[in-house]
């Protein structure tokens, strides 16, 4: 049947659909594409005829009617009744809870996901940025029996459906805790298929072009509030590539709601804005009844057959980049489909009160209900005609390929160590470029906010070069692997949405505090699969902060922030490293475990400036096992004191003031502290096997030794909170490190104004042995340290 000619009436599957179901009814506009849908599905084997592709399109129909009743039922109510059945005052939620009207409006997006899948045979990828909707997700997952096991025991069966409703924002926890529901109010490891948390909107916008490899497919749930907040999201057509790139569709819920004010595209004017802002980054925008799911699968079905097409051609050489790429906007109310839509109040609780204690609520519930409500026999055979999943030969949606990421094992090059004075920067280099090499089949991304060759990764550029559409210079190429703008969130996004690669994200250290965001989302979703017993099984994501504080001091004090090693030290360690490696040889040493351990994150903070090789391989190799290595010690005449260095100027520091302490006969030990966390007083389990043993931490910092002195790269409070097991006589210990001082300063100067260079660390040593710092500064170098002085007496000879 040609789309041009309308179905005969000889066609009831047709007019069955097209009278629509419930508060689902299709435009003409719709209807037009449906026509056009059905016969290019046959024409191309999908479907046997199109009276097949009419007749599951009005099984969408009940199973987003349905999808939307166990939404609302999730908010406010205790139970559901399946026969349609009033509920009484008493089977409501005493709080009810519950985003419901971003919820109400992704019921037709992912029931149009999983019909298409279902029409054309294919499991597609999902992803949703806007989390909160995971109502939605579980709702139709559950109806359509697409689940993990915790979700399979607990929902489906006799009382299945009332049990998850009286689960959603139940506040149960079990006894150690956790939440006892498998059922949250974000995607989570319990939602079948999710990857993303969705909890700070604007990342999936970030991520979604780098996340499918070629022959694959993703569909992108955007957020029109997320749209204001994330313009890096502008420029996906700049990074998508069809030889190193599956084939994306994004889709933008445009309700025109934020949780208390309409957004900008909630206006005709800011729609046409946001349309032709589009356009101009290289997107194909158009719009399509977001309330209808038929119009969903047109929308999705184009996006996809245009990608396609304009893929092949350009990996034919007759189209060049950027691509246009397709981009939907589902226009809708804010909670389509329920009382209240449209309203502020439509993102949370529509009805005007609680159904439990106000009869007008329960009245307008019910009533509101019972317009979704499908019969269960009738929503039956409809979930049946659209799973399939066996007949097709294909996963189930909740085993997606984004969502089974396990790429194979690296092959990991031997790099030779170096034992004259470099920087520690250039092992990065020498081994990802290296690795990269090694492992073509994997792909590779590099993060980069601004300068590659500053930072000292010029291998990496003159291999893999910048991203762009046209290059200007021998380090751009159409085809390159690093994503460069001058946006920490927008390169840091590329490299976590590479799942299936190989990636490394480099920034300077005080501007890496912008990529939080992204990557703690990323460690809370990691963490959680893993206590789940489901890990992921990515690779590894070194991201390292050079040009950092310490060395930064040319530039003013908003380059000096250890904030961003802060922050992920507080995550927990065994999916959030955070790694202080000294030299060339100890870089070299933790990056294969940076890259191989799966499903972690490492902080790795280094310098870029040419730095003495103190670690042979032999001790590279055990401080990266260990992570931390005894460095000196001399412990003839007395209780040796202890000194713990973390940070390669702290390491220089505390090498210096060792000398004195040696040249007058005190007894030390010195002990580099590479990788803080594994330190650590465990805060459950699952760190505890990450952490290291009470007999192992004893080897390195003995009890015996209770006068102690820290040099950190990071703030002394932090650094002492986090590492307290360290200072068992809090009494008889001191914390040196950043202290927020700056300016424009050197190394030497940095050190001097934040009071932990080698001579304030002797006064230090001084003060938690209660002697007279003379004994190791004279009287010149003691002014100094003590503000009276001239501070070049202690910064002499440093870099």
């Amino acid at each position: 049947m040609s789309a041009s000619v309308k179905p005969s009436a000889a066609c009831p599957e047709y007019e069955n659909w097209r009278r629509g179901y419930g508060v689902i009814q299709h435009t003409d506009i719709t209807c037009e594409r449906v026509r056009t849908l059905a016969s290019q599905l046959v024409s191309e084997g999908h479907q046997p005829d199109t009276a097949t592709v009419y007749r599951k399109l009005a099984d969408l129909d009940r199973l987003t009617s349905a999808g939307m009743w166990l939404v609302v039922h999730m908010t406010y109510a205790n139970r559901v009744d399946t026969s349609g059945a009033p509920l009484a005052a008493k089977d409501f939620k005493c709080t009810p809870e519950g985003h419901t009207g971003g919820a109400l409006n992704m019921i037709p997006a992912y029931a149009a996901y999983l019909a298409l899948n279902n029409l054309t045979g294919k499991t597609r990828s999902w992803l949703m940025g806007q989390g909160h909707c995971v109502a939605a997700i579980d709702a139709l997952n559950v109806l359509t029996d697409n689940l993990l096991p915790e979700q399979q025991a607990r929902y489906t069966g006799t009382d299945g459906l009332s049990r998850m409703v009286a689960d959603f924002y139940s506040y149960r926890q079990n006894p150690d805790g956790s939440t006892a529901a498998p059922l949250g109010s974000h995607v989570n490891p319990y939602t079948a298929g999710g990857i993303m948390e969705g909890g700070y909107l604007g990342f999936a916008e970030l991520q979604y072009a780098h996340m499918p490899l070629p022959g694959e497919s993703l569909v992108a749930f955007l957020s029109d509030g997320a749209a204001e907040e994330q313009r890096g999201s502008d420029w996906i057509p700049r990074w998508w590539r069809a030889d190193d790139c599956g084939l994306v569709m994004p889709v933008m819920i445009a309700n025109g709601r934020r949780i208390e004010q309409r957004t900008e595209l909630g206006t005709r004017e800011g729609l046409e804005r946001f349309e032709a802002r589009l356009a101009a980054q290289g997107f194909d925008p158009f719009r399509f009844d977001g309330r209808d799911p038929a119009a969903f699968v047109c929308a999705l079905w184009k996006m996809e057959t245009l990608l396609q097409s304009r893929s092949e051609r350009a990996l034919q050489g007759e189209l060049g980049y950027p691509l246009s790429i397709p981009y939907g906007i589902a226009e809708t109310k804010k909670g389509f489909g329920f009382y209240g839509a449209g309203q502020n109040a439509a993102h949370n609780l529509p009805l005007p009160g609680n159904p439990r204690m106000d009869i007008r609520a329960r009245t307008l519930f019910q009533e509101h209900a019972s317009l979704l409500w499908v019969a269960p026999d009738e929503l039956s055979d409809s979930v049946l005609r659209l799973q399939e999943h066996r007949e097709q030969d294909r996963p189930l949606e909740r085993d997606h390929p984004l969502a089974t990421r396990n790429p194979p094992g690296l092959v990991l090059p031997a790099i030779p160590a170096c034992h004259e004075q470099t920087s520690p920067m250039r092992a990065v280099d020498d081994f990802f470029r290296a690795l990269v090499a090694h492992n073509p089949e994997v792909r590779a991304r590099v993060g980069n906010p601004d300068e590659l060759a500053s930072n000292r990764l010029t291998g990496v550029l003159e291999d893999l070069k910048h991203r762009v559409n046209d290059p200007e210079n021998a380090s751009e190429s159409v085809h390159g692997k690093i994503i460069t703008v001058l946006n920490e969130e927008a390169v840091v996004s590329a490299c976590l949405a590479n799942k299936a690669g190989i990636n490394l994200v480099a920034s300077y250290e005080a501007f890496c505090v912008k990529m939080l965001g992204a990557i703690r989302q990323e460690l809370i979703f990691a963490r959680h699969q893993k206590a789940v017993g489901r890990p992921a099984h990515w690779l590894g994501l070194p991201v390292v902060a050079t040009s950092h504080t310490w060395e930064n001091g040319k530039n003013e004090q908003s380059h000096q922030d250890t904030t961003f090693c802060e922050s992920l030290l507080g995550e927990m360690s065994d999916v959030s490293r955070v790694i202080f490696p000294a030299d060339y040889n100890s870089t070299l040493a933790i990056l294969p475990s940076a890259f191989t351990e799966r499903g972690t994150i490492s902080c790795m903070v280094i310098p870029k400036r040419e730095r003495p090789c103190v670690f042979d391989t032999r001790e590279a190799e055990a401080l990266a096992r260990q992570g931390a290595l005894v460095v000196d010690e001399d412990t003839s005449g007395g209780e040796p004191i202890l000194l713990i260095a973390n940070g390669a100027y702290q390491l220089s520091e505390a090498i210096r003031a060792c000398e004195r302490l040696r040249d007058t006969g005190t007894a030390f030990r010195l002990v580099y502290l590479q990788e803080p966390g594994r330190f650590r007083a465990a805060r459950d389990p699952l760190e505890a096997e990450s952490c290291v043993t009470e007999f192992e931490r004893e080897k390195l910092f003995p009890q015996r030794l209770h006068r102690r002195v820290a040099l950190t790269h990071m703030r002394p409070e932090v650094f002492r909170g986090h590492m307290h097991t360290l200072f068992p006589d809090p009494g008889h210990s001191e914390v040196l490190g950043y202290t927020n001082q700056g300016g424009t300063l050197n190394e030497a100067g940095m050190l001097f104004a934040n009071r932990c260079s080698w001579g304030h660390t002797l006064a230090a040593c001084a003060s938690v042995l209660n002697k007279p710092p003379g004994e190791w500064l004279s009287s010149a170098e003691l002014a100094a340290v003590e503000g009276r002085g001239d501070p070049a007496l202690i910064t002499r000879g440093l870099p």
